[in-house]
């Protein structure tokens, strides 16, 4: 596995900023095919006016526990304010110290739109079908179906990609990849699948790419919505739990190195395994819990899925079914419901899945905060249901220190409740691998799934040809999720931070720095300079403001994507402006 920095004159930028941040505290329709913007000339900046969001009123943060207030609504988030003091400076004022304030930019969701492209594609919905963006390479065709096409971007402001030319493809069968690896149809693909590591590691043609020992940074869960009915029943919630004998899944479905969760972050990650681990099964204190809970027969109800091999469930179908055949024995009779991936995900984020279902997580960034907050958090997935508040104030706490034995403390606290409350039960950390065909250089296995093609040659030739287990839901991905999605607009877009080729450390970017004040509430931006969007557009801090607006607030007349969900926002900075209202 090679791990190369994106730009190699940031190296000395990286290690200040890693000082810095120690020290602070339903899918829609498929249209068209489209392309990529044409190039237009380049346009000198100009000077710009100061600019503020939220433009009028102030948000009040809450305190104790209790949300505080934006335009007459409950504000539960963190982000207090927005400010552009000039052209290449942007300041992040927020209500409480984030941990992970360089990781969450750093995110591919918070890739930097330009605020004209903004303003024309987001208002005509076209928005989530092509890319802008200031990377390496650019998008010239989404061939639905099939590939995105990408090109070198001649204006970019940094080192260029390895070769001029690279292809997204994807199959959802793990054989699928594997033969048009041996076929040289690709230079390499992700998640290999389970039966198949030996045969890739035993030719000699091709790489095993794997992460490094115990860094399954994934789970596969479980989930349980409590407004609907049997789960809104703690010891239904509890017998699940006790039902379920994930050793046995883990045996029969996964690959060599995966895990049984004991708890919902994986251990590799710090403060992740926190308090009591989850207990083994016990199918008669499943049953006497459903009698309790005026369930002594079992009950009917589903188990829903979407048919995408992922590192933290590399046999969907399979594990349903294994499943289904584990709760029969406390009497549950469940019925398989098979789903679309982009509507599944619709369904899960929207809370609108009644019965059990089998979803997973794969790390975004390196913290146990993008694992427990987006899950659990003040502004969680409606997945569960409603937070619980139980687990919300714990987790609160342990975002906004620095302290050890405070984080230690409050994780402790909020991993005992998950396990007391069962929102959801966790099952496995999947190992995973990637395969290339040797000789590729830059050959990459992420820890966060961000492969990036811009940092990959093949043996011989201009085109680097990669191949990844499902089709991009939509190409905004401030409001996707999916892995799938993500990588792909990786290949183009850029924040103010990234993430290391191959690794995990943050870089600077767009920024050239981002510096905490003393109590790391407070985050200056300074913006690159002659940096350029794929159409010509020059990247000024407006860009930055809008490209976080939209997602922050939920009034915004921008805030339109693929749903419109934005589920990464309130999951990982605590919840929207103007947030919508409950669903019913």
């Amino acid at each position: 596995m090679t791990h190369l920095s994106r730009r190699s004159p940031l190296l000395a930028l990286v290690a200040v900023a890693a000082i810095i941040f120690s020290a602070c505290g339903g899918a829609a329709s498929s249209p068209p095919a489209s392309t990529a913007p044409s190039t237009a000339p380049s346009v000198e900046p100009t000077a710009a006016p100061a600019e503020v969001y939220p433009a009028e009123g102030e948000v009040t943060c809450g305190s104790g526990g209790e949300p505080g207030e934006f335009n007459g609504a409950e504000y539960k988030g963190n982000l207090k304010k927005l400010e552009a003091p000039d052209a290449k400076t942007v300041v992040f004022t927020l209500c409480n110290p984030d941990v992970a304030f360089l990781q969450k930019i750093a995110f591919s969701v918070f890739g930097v739109n330009d605020s004209d492209w903004i303003e024309t594609h987001a208002a005509d919905g076209t928005i989530k079908n092509a890319l802008n963006g200031t990377g390496p390479y650019k998008l010239d065709e989404w061939r639905r179906g099939d590939s995105l096409i990408y090109s070198q971007f001649d204006g970019y402001w940094g080192e260029p990609p390895l070769v001029p030319n690279a292809v997204l493809k994807w199959s959802a069968e793990s054989g699928a990849r594997l033969q048009a690896l041996q076929s040289e149809q690709v230079h390499g693909f992700t998640l290999v699948g389970p039966g198949d590591f030996n045969t890739v590691a035993d030719d000699s043609n091709l790489i095993l790419a794997t992460p490094p020992e115990g860094q399954n940074l994934n789970t596969l869960y479980v989930g349980m919505n409590h407004k609907f009915s049997p789960w809104d029943k703690l010891e239904v919630r509890q017998a699940i739990g006790l039902a379920i004998n994930k050793q046995r899944i883990v045996d029969n479905f996964y690959p060599v190195g995966s895990q049984v969760a004991d708890y919902f972050a994986p251990c590799a990650l710090e403060f992740g395994c926190e308090g009591d681990p989850w207990g083994d099964p016990d199918i008669e204190a499943a049953k006497a819990l459903l009698a309790t809970a005026g369930y002594p027969n079992g009950f009917d109800t589903t188990i829903s899925y979407r048919n995408v091999f992922r590192g933290y469930l590399p046999q969907p179908p399979v594990v349903a079914a294994d499943l289904k055949e584990q709760l029969a024995a406390i009497g549950i009779n469940a019925t398989i419901d098979e789903q679309e991936s982009g509507t599944f995900i619709g369904h899960a984020n929207a809370g609108e899945l009644e019965g059990l279902f089998l979803l997973g997580w794969g790390a975004d960034y390196p913290e146990v905060t993008n694992f427990l907050d987006y899950h659990f958090g003040a502004g969680a997935t409606s997945a569960f249901g409603d937070p619980y508040p139980e687990i919300v104030a714990p987790l609160s706490e342990g975002n906004s220190t620095t302290d050890p034995a405070a984080r230690t403390a409050a994780y402790t606290e909020a991993n005992n409740k998950i396990r007391e409350l069962v929102p959801m039960v966790p099952v496995a950390h999947g190992a995973y691998a990637n395969a290339y065909l040797a000789g590729v250089e830059g050959a990459q296995v992420s820890a966060i799934s961000t492969e990036v093609m811009w940092g990959m040659a093949p043996p011989d030739g201009d085109q680097i040809v990669f191949m990844q287990n499902a089709e991009p839901i939509g190409l905004y991905c401030a409001d996707e999720t999916d892995g799938e999605s993500l990588r792909a607009c990786e290949q183009a877009m850029e924040g103010l931070y990234g993430y290391e080729v191959g690794g995990t450390d943050v870089v600077p970017t767009l920024a050239t720095s981002c510096e905490p004040n003393d109590d790391g509430t407070v985050w200056t931006c300074a913006l690159r300079e002659g940096v350029t969007f794929h159409d010509g557009s020059t990247f000024e801090a407006h860009d930055v403001i809008l490209s976080y607006a939209v997602q922050w607030d939920a009034a915004h007349e921008l805030h339109k994507g693929n749903t419109g969900a934005f589920e990464y926002w309130p999951g990982l900075w605590g919840g929207f402006l103007n947030p919508p209202p409950p669903a019913s």
